[in-house]
């Protein structure tokens, strides 16, 4: 255990350090000038000297990245271009909850429905209901989260159309806020867990265990509980970290439409403006959460099936 986590340990380093380099450069050598966004149309010589002095774009790349990751070592990401006077930390400190509070609740409901819906259609294996779930699993695998949110708010336009209570279709502060975007984002990840499972319900039965235990007389609905179902939500484990990124870039699109103020939505405008504090900031912290939940999907593994040794 201890070399496992000490050989994960230096890979998260690696990964994080390959990051903040790839993520750095690019956003540097990009074209465009942070400080003429920021100056606007107001611009003079003085000013900008000074904010580039100020910000430190005035020294040379390197020494820029050295010094960028001096500071990132003590947890600190460094002022934003575009939000004056405040800093990447408390910027991501404000949208991080809400983001990762939006991506849970996703993450709940698309195991909710998908996992009962992938059962169902294996233990019909070759029906119409089996192949009807099937076909909508794929729909919802396959629309694009900007094709689904328009969509959407037509259906719910039409609810408010015919008198009927609908949801907000923007903005945040209550809870009502939160549900269109959950749908949207647990939507394409129902559909594939969803075939996930139901391919993993149906290499489950065919074993041969599978078919001793019925022989013994046990109830179809013992069998399917115990003796199916905790080997066949197996690589649901592994699913963890993949749906976390998953989440994350269908975050983006799903908080710009819907106005959430979450970390997704600050890295966009972040973009737009220039800001490689904050577009580095945010790429770090995503980063560090696909490699958590990668971590803890391993880990999690090998407790439900102690076969399963921790080599890397």
């Amino acid at each position: 255990m201890l070399r496992f986590f000490t050989r994960r340990g230096i890979s998260m380093v690696f990964v994080l350090f390959s990051l903040t380099f790839l993520t750095f450069m690019i956003g540097h050598l990009a074209p465009g000038d942070p400080i003429l966004v920021l100056m606007g149309p107001r611009q003079d010589t003085e000013t900008y000297a000074h904010l580039r002095h100020l910000y430190g774009l005035d020294q040379p790349l390197l020494t820029q990245y050295i010094n960028y990751v001096a500071l990132l070592v003590r947890g600190d990401f460094g002022l934003s271009f575009s939000y004056e006077g405040r800093t990447v930390r408390e910027l991501i400190a404000q949208g991080l909850p809400i983001s990762f509070g939006v991506g849970g609740l996703a993450l709940l409901v698309s195991l909710i429905v998908g996992v009962p819906l992938g059962m169902f259609a294996a233990l019909r294996d070759g029906t119409l209901a089996d192949r009807g779930l099937v076909a909508l699993a794929l729909g919802l695998y396959s629309i694009p989260s900007f094709v689904l949110i328009p969509l959407i708010w037509m259906a719910n336009l039409a609810i408010f159309r015919a008198g009927y209570p609908n949801l907000p279709q923007a903005g945040w502060g209550t809870p009502s806020h939160i549900v269109l975007p959950v749908l949207v984002l647990a939507a394409a990840n129902v559909g594939y867990i969803t075939q996930l499972t139901r391919a993993s319900m149906l290499e489950v039965l065919r074993d041969d265990y599978v078919r001793t235990a019925r022989a013994k007389g046990l109830l179809e609905r013992t069998v399917i509980v115990r003796h199916v179902l905790r080997n066949a939500l197996l690589p649901l484990i592994t699913l963890l970290g993949p749906t976390t990124a998953f989440l994350v870039t269908g975050a983006f699109v799903v908080e710009v439409l819907f106005n959430i103020p979450g970390i997704g939505r600050i890295a966009v405008e972040a973009v737009g403006r220039r800001d490689y504090p904050v577009i580095q900031g945010t790429t770090v912290i995503l980063g560090i959460a696909v490699v958590i939940m990668n971590l803890i999907s391993d880990l999690l593994y090998h407790v439900f099936d102690p076969r399963i040794q921790l080599t890397e």
